[in-house]
């Protein structure tokens, strides 16, 4: 029998979750969090969202303790992305898109999954720069902006640090580089269009996860 333990928090909230797979959901990991899952006696771990600048973060060697114990160790979408893709080689499983473009060089920085959000309701309150990436691909392939608009916009984005990333203050930032048609269109499909890649990439982990878990062993076929 699994005991599966997931870490999440702003990537995916816990209902839409709980309908994809029934498991023991946990907040954000912070340093030491996956070693006492495994230690715990779980048997697969989901490593989705975790701390970055708030507490130290999931430590590399707990996760190869886990792995070394038998554990298996799916990462996505956050922190459990970027873990993923340094560790795959080691044992861990990476998942999902953002896990991919942290393994191919195409994304380096942590700050491309960081935000910060609500600790009572797990509500984001920023966007991720990954998700903004996205979602200006989006617009672009959409024609509501122009692949100069999309540079200006991903530049702005970059440079305004990742507590403060939001779509208004990302136009606002580009400033005058934009004409205030482009902004307010960009702003308005935004609203309602803007993609979530890591939102998208935690929900593959769970059905990962749960295909893991639901499979039946050849033998028994």
């Amino acid at each position: 029998m699994h005991r599966i333990i997931v870490f999440l928090g702003p990537s995916l909230d816990l209902n839409a979750a709980e309908k994809i797979l029934t498991a023991e959901y946990r907040p954000p990991a912070k340093r030491g969090d996956l070693l006492r899952a495994s230690e715990e006696g779980a048997t697969i771990i989901g490593l989705i969202d975790g701390v970055f600048h708030q507490e130290s973060a999931v430590a590399h060697r707990e996760i190869l303790a886990a792995v070394k114990k038998g554990v298996t160790v799916v990462g996505a979408s956050s922190m459990g992305a970027l873990r993923a893709a340094e560790m795959d080689t080691l044992g861990m499983i990476g998942i999902g898109e953002v896990y991919r473009m942290y393994k191919s060089g195409e994304l380096i920085a942590d700050d491309e999954v960081a935000l910060v959000f609500d600790p009572e309701t797990g509500l984001s309150l920023s966007e991720p720069l990954i998700n903004i990436r996205f979602t200006l691909r989006e617009a672009e392939r959409q024609g509501i902006i122009t692949p100069q608009d999309h540079a200006i916009l991903l530049s702005a984005a970059r440079s305004v640090f990742y507590p403060q990333r939001t779509y208004p203050k990302i136009v606002s930032s580009a400033g005058d580089s934009l004409d205030a048609l482009t902004q307010k269109r960009f702003l308005a499909w935004a609203l309602d269009y803007a993609v979530d890649q890591k939102r998208q990439d935690a929900i593959e982990a769970l059905e990962y996860i749960r295909g893991m878990v639901t499979e039946i062993p050849e033998a028994e076929k």
